[in-house]
């Protein structure tokens, strides 16, 4: 093992910190990504139609005159991640550049109806970042999952009474869901042959199982979940809500759709934590 106190490591002793370091800072990328997508600017950028000067968007953004000096460090930060690109305002100007979107930035934009922002929110919600505190603490104890160390109960028993978290995730589960369905179904079209019926198991407020049965109306499809999350919602003629608990009973079918499932489910069973692992 190198001794990086010896002045002949001088380099790797500053690689090493700079490894640190750069564990330690990682949480700025994601929390400056979810400022963004608050203040709005992926949606300002997209709405001026062209690449927008810093000017311009400052004056776009409802931040505090006093707060405005710091909007170039957030853009220069987003545009090191990916999230924005600069380009010419004109190709007869070739000093000013103003910002554009990126592919990324593209599904950050409120009305794109592949959006993951909902996604985004949740996961970094203050609900849902508070348990990563607790992980130390809950290596010592015996609660089954850091998020109970924190909370005090499951995930899912929290969502139970918890309308703020039960919805923000559905509709997170829903918008990532939105996106993989687009893929799925243009790309996997053959893995529905043959069914005549399919239960979605955790399947929330139902989105994946509706692009399911309006591709294949053929399809009887079920969406499956917990009571409170199906609770007055209403199906098609070939899609109906069932509440219940999985490890209790499934419905049958010809195919069962597990979508991220073992992940989650994972703090609720024992079992499942081996099968995510």
């Amino acid at each position: 093992m190198v001794n990086l106190a010896d002045a002949n490591h001088n380099a790797e002793l500053l690689q090493a910190q700079a490894h640190v370091w750069n564990h330690i800072f990682n949480f700025i990328n994601s929390m400056s990504l979810k400022c963004a997508i608050q203040l709005g600017i992926p949606d300002v950028i997209h709405n001026h139609g062209k690449p927008i000067t810093l000017s311009q968007l400052i004056s776009s953004l409802p931040v505090h005159p006093a707060k405005a000096r710091c909007i170039p460090r957030l853009m220069r930060l987003l545009v090191h991640s990916g999230f924005f690109a600069q380009a010419k305002i004109s190709e007869d100007d070739d000093q000013e550049e103003g910002y554009v979107l990126t592919s990324a930035s593209q599904l950050l934009l409120k009305d794109n109806p592949l959006s993951v922002t909902p996604f985004l929110m949740a996961m970094l919600d203050p609900i849902l970042t508070r348990p990563w505190h607790y992980v130390s603490t809950w290596f010592l104890n015996d609660d089954p999952t850091p998020f109970n160390t924190a909370h005090g109960r499951t995930i899912w028993e929290y969502a139970g009474h918890e309308p703020k978290l039960n919805d923000f995730m559905n509709e997170a589960m829903a918008s990532d869901a939105r996106l993989v369905m687009h893929v799925l179904i243009n790309e996997c079209e053959g893995a529905f042959e043959g069914l005549k019926s399919l239960v979605d198991v955790g399947g929330g407020t139902g989105t994946v199982a509706k692009a399911i049965a309006k591709a294949f109306p053929q399809l009887d499809c079920i969406v499956f979940d917990l009571p409170h999350v199906v609770a007055g919602l209403q199906g098609t003629d070939n899609l109906k809500y069932v509440g219940g608990n999985m490890f209790e009973e499934i419905p049958p079918s010809d195919a069962i759709l597990l979508k991220v499932r073992l992940t989650l489910l994972s703090d609720y069973h024992p079992l499942y934590a081996v099968a995510a692992t």
